[in-house]
């Protein structure tokens, strides 16, 4: 059973086109580990403060994004392995 294009959310394509991306230059070695945890917390960043308090669809959407690459850091973690970034102190 073919599913037509409008039967799929865009959303849905962007975001398996990002994660597969992301993937592949994880195991292309042009994405370290690093480079991956640096973009979940510039994800996790993008939450606002007063998400509490205030939700909308902005921080409701920050949100899911920001799990969304929690679980796909943890899976090229596991998978490719690779050195964590360094922590200022």
């Amino acid at each position: 059973m073919m599913i037509g294009h409008s039967e799929v959310d865009p959303g849905d394509k962007a975001m398996i086109l990002l994660q597969s991306l992301i993937c592949y230059l994880r195991e292309k070695n042009v994405l370290s580990r690093a480079d991956i945890e640096e973009l979940r917390e510039r994800v996790e960043a993008r939450i606002p403060e007063t998400e509490a308090s205030l939700p909308c669809v902005a921080s409701l959407a920050a949100a899911a994004a920001a799990t969304e690459m929690r679980e796909l850091d943890a899976y090229c973690g596991k998978k490719y392995g690779g050195k964590h970034r360094r922590r200022a102190n």
